[in-house]
């Protein structure tokens, strides 16, 4: 599939209803660079990227793409290609350098005029709070292990919402809180390198607290836009019939999906099989005041959707979330789906899933299910660290065209999710950036980045979503 694929752009086109959104998505410290600038605090992923062999060839996040220099350039792609709404996140430690206490306000003038600039250039902001950056001194405290972590992040959210509430169109108070909980804390793949197992639930919960707070900040500071939250799902499945590996999926799911999902829209915490009982036994101890806290109205869901996950029961090796030293220690491991290519990441490209799972969440939740974003879709592949001409992604373009369409179809009347009410999809990312633990090695981008040079070059994929921009409105 290339860029000239006309049919395939005016098939998806047509199937795009006026008031559906098209964005791009990204994240403060996978871009912005400049870590010490202009009164910008350390933050976990600062120490942890600091440590040997945490980043794959110790690639560093002090440049990245640059983008706390480079707004204007970046900004004028996003117009070029022609996109309703740029999903960004604010960086806690460069607006409240350590954690609580003092708001630096140099930080809070860059995201001024990052939002007015987008304005200006007719795209629309959608602000994420929090997208894994927590200040170092928090963390020194104990991170999202440490409850109060929760109320010095609704107090950095009141201090955000009173500066741009009246300009940003939609808010995320997370982002992915199971990464952070499953890899940053159970399996210490990411920052903050603890290996906690199941001992790392507390992290998950007091993610969630900070996001019922973080709404009720929100609310209180009168935003104009709306208000919701961002989370990764997957549809589980087990390898094979057997009863240990349909026990283990079911575990998995309630890790992996449940866990964030029920508190926040239902207001309780799922209820793990017997046999697993004891895995789960730190959310047994969760005051009932802060599922209330949890569980506040949202205006709308965010659902990244990456790959379907098939569980074995058994110890397996190293997998696209884990390290084969801790899934050792684990009674299940991912198994491959064989039948799928795969992305350079290695995971699965399997777009009928998202409609599966888009049924799952809107049966399991029903009523309680807001309006869903798809916050985030993409996929690295393999390309040069360099270029002079084109960069050919085809395989990026079969892969946003088929998601894409895979939402479209399945929400639309007759689809496996007609019920479903979507209101965008927005492609993960703009440009090529810090892939976390992946360091430089993984390009999500729809814009080629030299990590030299950080010369910008629009790959093919760029301009099939720019012409599926243009050609929505035609």
């Amino acid at each position: 599939m290339t860029v000239q694929d006309a049919a395939t752009v005016g098939d998806l086109a047509g199937r795009i209803r006026p008031d559906f959104t098209l964005g791009v998505a990204a994240a403060a410290f996978q871009i912005e660079g400049s870590l010490t600038a202009d009164g910008r605090g350390p933050s976990s992923w600062d120490a942890f990227a600091e440590k040997p062999g945490a980043i794959v060839d110790g690639h560093s996040p002090a440049v990245a793409c640059d983008h706390y220099n480079r707004t204007d350039e970046d900004i004028a792609l996003m117009q070029d290609l022609g996109i309703d709404s740029y999903r960004f996140s604010l960086s806690w430690p460069r607006i409240q350098p350590g954690g609580k206490g003092p708001i630096n306000q140099q930080g809070l003038d860059f995201y001024d005029r990052l939002i007015d600039k987008l304005l200006n250039a007719g795209v629309s902001p959608m602000v994420t709070l929090f997208h894994w950056d927590t200040p170092l001194p928090l963390e020194h405290d104990g991170g999202w292990l440490n409850r109060t972590t929760a109320e010095r992040f609704a107090e950095y959210s009141a201090a955000a919402a009173h500066r741009f509430g009246d300009r940003v169109a939609q808010w995320v108070t997370l982002n992915e809180p199971v990464s952070v909980a499953l890899q940053g804390y159970a399996l210490g793949v990411h920052a903050p390198g603890r290996r906690l197992l199941f001992d790392a639930l507390p992290a998950a919960h007091h993610q969630l607290l900070g996001h019922g707070l973080a709404v009720q900040a929100l609310r209180a500071a009168g935003v104009a836009g709306t208000v919701g939250v961002a989370n990764v799902h997957s549809p589980v499945r087990p390898a094979s019939k057997r009863l240990a590996d349909g026990l283990m999926a079911k575990a998995f799911d309630l890790i992996f999906n449940r866990v964030y999902a029920d508190p926040i829209l239902l207001g309780r915490y799922p209820k793990p099989p017997l046999q697993v009982k004891p895995w789960f036994r730190a959310l047994g101890k969760v005051r009932d005041e802060d599922l209330k806290t949890i569980h506040q109205p949202l205006d709308f869901y965010g659902l990244n959707y990456y790959y379907p996950v098939k569980v074995a029961s058994g110890r397996g090796d190293g997998t696209p979330v884990s390290n084969p030293e801790m899934m050792a220690r684990l009674p299940f491991h991912l198994a491959a789906f064989p039948e799928y290519e795969t992305t350079g990441f290695g995971w699965p490209v399997a777009p009928e899933h998202l409609g599966i799972l888009l049924r799952e969440l809107k049966d399991r939740y029903g009523a309680a299910l807001p309006p869903l974003f798809i916050t985030e879709s993409g996929a690295s592949f393999p390309e040069p660290d360099h270029t002079r001409g084109p960069v050919h992604d085809a395989d990026r373009i079969s892969y946003l065209a088929s998601h894409l369409g895979q939402a479209l179809r399945a929400t639309a009347p007759g689809g496996i999710a007609h019920d479903v009410e979507l209101l965008g999809y927005y492609v993960w990312t703009l440009l090529d950036n810090f892939e976390w633990a992946a360091g430089y090695s993984q390009r999500f981008g729809l814009v080629h980045v030299d990590f030299d040079t950080l010369e910008r070059t629009p790959k093919d994929s760029y301009y099939w979503y720019q012409s599926l921009s243009k050609a929505r409105r035609s």
